[in-house]
């Protein structure tokens, strides 16, 4: 693997340093792996991309903007007695953009956070609904507080979505919302679809971690050496076994 030479943080830099809602969850996860990424250019090794998810995420967001563009709740919404809206802003593709979506510029490190939405509602209050498109497979009920960690990932996910809509001036909600699709195997036969339910959770957020996070994840980019490896980290524990094989 060769060390990437782009998006290095650079300490002594006055231009804003882009750092993404994952990036941030990185940090969070492991600050050995985050420091290696941002400031050193040693990427993580990808997996394949989810192009199943991604297939049912462009066709959900073409599903709900025919509603955006008329005005009404999707029958979904209606279905689980959501009390909005899809939103609708000039900037909505621009949001939902890899590489662009929503941004802030945190003055206090320079740092310009961003986030690719999937979707936004607005209630009758004019308060912002952060929704957020996930797709899954399971015969068992869908329970996004049973304390997985890719779950936890999805509240925290909200949660700086809804810090970076306030922070651009909008009233946000508390309450996000899941548009769910289950892909449903108890079928006969494949016959070139998948069938998928479709159920709305709710989730209320609470973004006051995040301006920390944002702090602590700069000052971590600031340090001159890498942090430890964390205990619960993969990447690190394969690594380290590597080596002390290697080593020995």
């Amino acid at each position: 693997m060769n060390i990437r030479i782009k998006n290095i943080f650079a300490p002594a830099s006055d231009k804003p340093y882009k750092l993404s809602r994952s990036k941030i969850d990185s940090f969070l996860k492991c600050q050995c792996c985050f420091y290696l990424d941002r400031r050193l250019g040693v990427d993580q090794v990808q997996g394949p991309a989810f192009t199943l998810n991604s297939a049912t995420d462009t066709l959900l967001k073409k599903e709900f903007d025919v509603f955006r563009e008329k005005g009404k709740p999707h029958p979904l919404m209606k279905m689980y007695k959501v009390d909005a809206i899809p939103f609708v802003h000039e900037k909505m593709d621009e949001w939902r953009e890899n590489f662009k979506g929503v941004q802030y510029l945190h003055e206090p490190t320079n740092l310009l956070i961003t986030g690719a939405i999937d979707d936004i509602w607005v209630d009758p209050k004019g308060k912002l609904l952060v929704v957020d498109y996930k797709s899954t497979s399971t015969t068992k009920e869908i329970d996004i507080n049973d304390g997985t960690p890719w779950k936890e990932a999805y509240k925290r996910q909200m949660e700086i979505y809804q810090w970076l809509l306030e922070k651009n001036g909008f009233k946000v909600s508390d309450t996000g919302y899941w548009v769910y699709v289950n892909a449903d195997t108890d079928q006969d036969a494949f016959d070139e679809k998948l069938v998928f339910d479709m159920q709305i959770i709710s989730h209320k957020g609470d973004r006051s971690w995040v301006e920390k996070a944002i702090v602590d994840a700069h000052k971590c980019l600031m340090g001159d050496s890498v942090p430890e490896s964390s205990e619960e980290c993969e990447w690190c524990g394969y690594r380290d076994a590597a080596y002390s094989l290697i080593d020995s």
